[in-house]
């Protein structure tokens, strides 16, 4: 026997945020708000990129998926004229960045995970939540550069740059994407600072280093800027947190500057930095890792 499917809640709340549909907003405004082209209409003026996928899948009927998302409102219009078809948002600035909590039946589901992420104080920044087919969630956050991830063990993906989504009145077997709760995101999601929360084993390597430099929070700027494409948000996070829980936030301004050194923008930094802000307040006196 299969287990039930959890009721879809906002972490946190006794039940979830219900709006009004506004054009500011996902949902459309229009008189004709339930069709594909209204919501995608909806996107686009708000600057997100959308696209069509095949009626009933998440597979893109355009030649090149993502790559082919557009704001332009005729080729949308033309698109949802002539197709029945899904809508799809691309993730990634100019897009949102999505938070995707997967519900995979009896091989479990992302609750877990999303009630700790809560507790850390890293889904403030939150926008819209929308409720997937299979019993799962989608998170809205502000578009960023960051990579795309996943945490397969905790049963949630990131979806930024190189990302989609599926967005209302999309359907997948027949069940339909449904919107949750309806609101502009103000800021975004530090995905280092997510990992660093549930997975903190991926680490090890840092305090290695770390280890290996003597252990002065001063000397962690210099270690940032040596941070390597691909591991910089994570080692940002990771010193930052250390600086914050040691006493000596004073050397962020330095850390600061070294991460923008590597290529890291001024968006992610401050995002980054206020993410270890909010943990080292919530944790004193515990080594946070990214």
């Amino acid at each position: 026997m299969s287990r039930p499917v959890p009721r879809t809640r906002w972490p946190g709340r006794s039940r979830p945020v219900l709006r009004p549909f506004s054009g500011n907003g996902v949902a459309p405004a229009s008189a004709d708000g339930n069709s594909a082209v209204a919501w995608a209409l909806t996107c686009a003026e708000r600057g997100w990129p959308v696209f069509p996928c095949k009626p009933g899948t998440k597979e893109p009927t355009t030649r090149h998926g993502f790559r082919d998302a557009t704001t332009d409102p005729d080729q949308i219009r033309s698109w949802w004229t002539r197709l029945e078809a899904n809508l799809a948002i691309a993730t990634g600035a100019p897009g949102p960045d999505v938070l995707d909590v997967d519900h995979h039946g009896d091989a479990g589901n992302g609750y877990t995970g999303l009630l700790k992420l809560k507790r850390a104080g890293l889904l403030e920044n939150a926008g819209a939540v929308v409720r997937t087919p299979h019993g799962g969630l989608h998170i809205y956050f502000a578009g960023s550069s960051q990579a795309s991830g996943r945490l397969p063990r905790h049963h949630l993906d990131f979806k930024a740059a190189g990302g989609y989504v599926l967005a209302p009145p999309s359907c997948i077997d027949g069940k339909p994407y449904h919107l949750v709760r309806q609101a502009d995101p103000p800021a975004g999601l530090s995905w280092a600072a997510v990992t660093g929360t549930l997975d903190p084993q991926a680490g090890r390597p840092q305090r290695q280093a770390i280890a290996a430099s003597g252990g002065d929070a001063g000397r962690l700027a210099a270690w940032v800027e040596q941070l390597e494409e691909g591991n910089r948000n994570a080692g940002l996070f990771w010193a930052a947190c250390r600086a914050v829980e040691s006493g000596q936030a004073h050397v962020l301004g330095d850390i600061a500057a070294a991460a923008a050194a590597t290529g890291l923008s001024d968006r992610e930094i401050a995002r980054t930095i206020d993410s270890a802000r909010r943990r080292g307040g919530r944790q004193p006196g515990r080594e946070a890792t990214p």
